[in-house]
């Protein structure tokens, strides 16, 4: 059986903590200061401790540091005075679990034990293949993602909220996800937004539902993306596109773990855990004053920055690897490889796109190549653009370069080609590929790259 560890000096609010976990099946010990609690802590081991902030001889936020030091298995919350939410995200940047706010409402300290019970037990959330099943595994062995893979493990058991930091295309919503998968909500939805895909006017019933009638067109109740995470995590992407008044609206949801659907009359309680994600710098938006520096504040508890891939050449090999077998199992043939021209052009190139990028160039190598090797002139790199050379044009030779111009001669060219095959065949594709001399997998490659239909 499971033993919480309460610490608090007010005998009232020690007894009600007993009563309640006790009802949940749980065994429990008091101790009334931090001298009591460092002893208790010493002498057994807990799948909890629920602390005060304010002892008599200390602090809270002293004894999360030496669970945190000395007891990291423990997962430890803290119970704040109500308002105190700038104490509250001190003892979360500690590395407290969770908290709770005075008065204590049962059903979110229910709902926080339960949670923190599911972390004590860090074994089974951490096996790698129940991990996998839930999320893609991050790949890369490089120092950078070695510092990554090891603050994301640390960050996964607590739920403080974690704002992801990175450039477009370096996979922060894999991050994300790995931090559910490796946390005790895993078995609870992921539920992921874009809040910049979210037209303006229907941001507040996507994000805290309606109920039937609430305006034109609702037909029925909508749950709304918090309740649709209820137990897990919601995971906000490109946070900085929301607009001010939808920022107001998401800190109240955050603080009061509490939604108002549109058309109702009372808030609906919500347990997620926040995870944010931009490739904006969120400061100097806030700076700007196109974000706000409360909801800044209470989103950026934690932050983790994801590397560009520029910084992590050495796990290209094995990035380029997954993507061609992920394409083989798509396209249902062998997975094609690299030659070693093409893995030097793509080594000597910086990837403004990063992974996403990285895969959109494997994915146009892997239709144009013959045969199962992708060659070095497979690898079709970006033109200049304003007079500068691209990041691997020092490799090419002098007049190797390709000029605007003549790319919209040879795309005109091929144009010609493919649509005179086509009008030849009556516009059947597998004839006219084989008049062409390419397969169907191609010529349907190069009918969407210019544009035919």
């Amino acid at each position: 059986m499971k033993r919480v560890l309460i610490v608090d000096d007010e005998p009232d609010i020690r007894e009600l903590l007993e009563i309640t976990l006790g009802r949940m099946g749980l065994e429990t010990d008091s101790a009334a200061d931090l001298r009591s609690a460092r002893e208790r802590l010493r002498g057994g081991r807990y799948g909890l401790c629920l602390t005060d902030m304010r002892l008599p001889d200390g602090t809270g936020l002293e004894l999360v540091r030496d669970i945190q030091r000395d007891h990291p298995q423990t997962p430890v919350a803290v119970i704040t005075a109500y308002g105190s939410m700038e104490t509250a995200i001190q003892a979360l940047k500690a590395g407290a679990f969770d908290f709770v706010s005075k008065p204590v409402d049962l059903g979110t300290l229910r709902e926080l034990v339960r949670s923190a019970l599911r972390a004590s037990e860090a074994p089974a959330a951490t096996d790698t293949q129940a991990r996998q099943a839930v999320a893609p595994p991050l790949l890369g062995s490089s120092p950078p993602m070695q510092s990554l893979k090891q603050a994301i493990r640390k960050v996964a058991r607590s739920q403080a909220p974690v704002h992801i930091h990175g450039e477009s295309g370096t996979g922060k919503e894999l991050v994300a996800r790995q931090i559910h998968a490796q946390g005790p909500r895993a078995s609870a939805p992921f539920v992921a937004v874009n809040c910049g895909a979210i037209p303006t006017e229907l941001m507040e019933s996507e994000f805290f539902g309606h109920v039937k009638g609430a305006f034109t067109g609702a037909v029925s109740d909508k749950p709304g993306l918090f309740r649709a995470a209820h137990g897990g995590t919601l995971f906000l992407d490109e946070i900085a596109e929301l607009p001010l008044h939808m920022q107001v609206k998401l800190l109240r949801a955050i603080q009061e773990r509490a939604v108002k659907p549109v058309g109702a009359h009372e808030e609906a309680a919500v347990d997620v855990r926040i995870l944010t994600a931009t490739h904006k710098d969120l400061q100097a938006e806030v700076e700007a004053g196109r974000f706000r520096h409360d909801l800044y504040f209470r989103i950026n508890v934690i932050e983790l920055e994801v590397p560009p891939l520029r910084q992590r050449p050495g796990d290209l090999p094995i990035l380029a690897e997954h993507i061609l077998q992920r394409l083989a199992a798509t396209w249902g043939e062998p997975p094609k490889r690299l030659s070693p021209g093409a893995l030097e052009k793509l080594e000597a190139y910086r990837f403004p796109g990063n992974v996403r990028e990285l895969e959109n160039l494997l994915e146009r190598a892997a239709t144009l190549c013959e045969g199962d090797i992708i060659q070095a002139e497979d690898i079709r790199l970006p033109a200049r653009r304003n007079g500068t050379r691209p990041a691997s044009a020092p490799q090419e030779p002098p007049g190797a370069r390709v000029h605007a111009p003549l790319e919209h001669q040879l795309a005109e060219q091929q144009r010609a080609m493919i649509l005179e095959a086509l009008e030849a065949t009556r516009w059947n594709r597998t004839r006219a590929a084989e008049k062409l001399g390419l397969t169907l997998r191609q010529l349907r490659y190069r009918l969407q790259k210019l544009g035919i239909e």
